[in-house]
C-alpha cells in the first residue's frame, strides 16, 4: 500500500519526538502493509512553523537512516498545510512541498480546522485550482461541521477536491461519529483516498492494514485496492510496475 498522509519524522511537529520513535513508527507501517509513506509535518505559521525549506534537511536524514538500518520503507516528502491566508504566501515563497502531480496539478494535502469549515474555505480552494493546485483535504470525517452534516463537504468535491479518509477512522477508532461520517462520505463516492495519518505507537497508530481488509469485506475488494494504492500512486504521479514485470 501507499501511505499519502503520515507524521515519522522525529522532533518536527506533533509526531514522534525522537529517532528512535520514528524508526520504531516506520517498522510499524511496514508490518501494516505499507511499501511507501509520504511524511507530511505538519505546516501551520504560529503553531508548527515548517516549510519546504526546512523539513528536506530532516527529511534526508530520516531517509538515510532507514537506509542505514535496512528497514523496507520507501518514504517521500510532503506537508499538512492547515488552511488560512497564509497558504498564499507559502505558495507564492514556493514553500509548500506538494504531494506530486496529478492531471498537469500539483497535489497537497490541506487540513481544515477540525471544529468547522472557516468562510472562506470555497475561495482559497478556487484560488489554489486556479493556480494548477489540487488540494486533498484530509481526515474531513473528523470536520465537527461535516460530521453533523455531511453534505457540507459537497460543494467542495463539486469544486474538484480530493478527500482522504484516516484509516482509523472507517473502522470506528476515532469513535461513532466520525465513524459514520465516514461511511456515508464513502457511499456518496466521493473519497479519493484512505491514509493512516499515524503519529505514534499508542494513540495514532497506523491502521492501513485493518482499513483496507474493513473495506474489501464491506465494499469490495477493487475499492480496497484503489482506495489504498491505486488511487495515491495516481495523486502523487507514482508509476506501479504490474506484478507480472517486476
Amino acid at each position: 500500500m501507499i501511505d499519502i498522509h503520515t507524521h515519522l519524522l522525529p522532533g518536527i511537529d506533533d509526531g514522534p519526538a525522537t529517532l528512535e520513535e520514528s524508526i520504531a513508527l516506520a517498522k510499524a507501517c511496514v508490518a501494516t502493509g505499507v511499501s511507501h509513506a509520504f511524511v507530511a509535518p505538519h505546516i501551520q505559521p504560529g503553531t508548527w512553523n515548517n516549510k519546504r525549506s526546512n523539513i528536506v534537511e530532516h527529511f534526508e536524514l530520516y531517509r538515510y537512516a532507514l537506509q542505514r538500518l535496512h528497514i523496507p520503507l520507501t518514504v517521500s516528502m510532503a506537508g499538512e498545510v492547515r488552511l488560512s491566508g497564509d497558504v498564499l504566501d507559502l505558495l507564492e515563497q514556493d514553500e509548500i512541498p506538494f504531494l506530486g502531480t496529478c492531471n498537469g496539478r500539483r497535489t497537497m494535502l490541506l487540513e481544515m480546522p477540525d471544529g468547522s469549515i472557516p468562510v472562506g474555505t470555497d475561495r482559497l480552494v478556487r484560488y489554489l485550482m486556479d493556480r494548477q493546485v489540487q488540494p486533498v483535504l484530509v481526515h474531513p470525517e473528523r470536520n465537527k461541521a461535516v460530521m453533523e452534516k455531511h453534505e457540507r463537504i459537497r460543494p467542495f468535491v463539486e469544486m474538484g477536491c480530493l478527500l482522504q479518509l484516516t484509516a482509523a477512522s472507517v473502522i470506528g477508532e476515532f469513535g461513532k461519529a466520525c465513524y459514520q461520517t465516514s461511511h456515508l462520505l464513502l457511499k456518496e463516492e466521493w473519497v479519493s483516498v484512505v491514509a493512516s495519518d499515524t503519529h505514534n505507537l499508542k494513540g495514532r497508530p497506523p491502521r492501513m492494514d485493518a482499513a483496507r481488509a474493513f473495506l474489501a469485506q464491506h465494499y469490495g475488494a477493487d475499492l480496497a485496492d484503489e482506495l489504498t494504492l491505486h488511487a495515491p500512486a495516481r495523486i502523487t504521479g507514482m508509476n506501479l510496475v504490474p506484478a507480472a514485470a517486476a
